[in-house]
């Protein structure tokens, strides 16, 4: 058991039979009362975000996530293959548990399969990962005034906004927590 005085950002915990990433948390110390932590967590099995107050010094179960390297093969309808390089062994994800982040991997990307005591909850990217775009609308000219952004595709079909002299055939770099153009490539 850990405390919630001992809490940091990254670490998963069990709780109600569910497991939370911490995404945020924040000791506070009111002018009356006892303290308390305020956190921000991430249910690894459905994706969706909660925000918990606990008493200090409440302790809670730590949850050891297993994240093992494995390279993205294929596609097969709604499941996606993964497979282990040193063993050789692929796992089938479905594509409800990973939807945003297939928006960020091709074919052969390594990607980290995180796992709880043999169950697959979905998969970890890079922060930032290179693509090539398919599709961009081209420059209108003089449209200078802002920071000026047109519409554009990359390979695995996502939408974003670019800076007017990225073209088509162009690999940029892409934020993945955000979405969003980081830099060319």
């Amino acid at each position: 058991m850990i405390s919630t005085n001992s809490f940091k950002n990254g670490l998963t915990i069990q709780h109600d039979g569910n497991l939370y990433l911490i995404m945020e948390f924040q000791h506070v110390k009111p002018g009356k009362g006892p303290a308390f932590v305020r956190s921000k967590l991430r249910n690894l099995r459905s994706q969706g975000i909660i925000d918990k107050t606990w008493r200090a010094g409440e302790k809670v179960a730590p949850a050891h996530i297993d994240k093992d390297k494995m390279n993205y093969l294929y596609a097969m309808g709604e499941i996606h293959v993964f497979m282990n390089n040193e063993t050789y062994e692929q796992v089938e994800i479905a594509e409800k548990s990973i939807k945003n982040q297939l928006n960020f991997i091709i074919e052969g990307a390594e990607v980290n399969v995180i796992s709880f005591e043999g169950e697959i909850l979905g998969v970890d990217i890079p922060e930032k990962v290179t693509l090539e775009i398919t599709q961009a609308e081209p420059a209108v000219k003089g449209n200078t005034a802002q920071t000026a952004t047109k519409d554009a595709v990359v390979q695995t079909g996502f939408k974003l906004q670019v800076p007017l002299f990225v073209n088509r055939g162009d690999k940029i770099v892409i934020n993945t927590n955000t979405g969003k153009y980081d830099t060319r490539a």
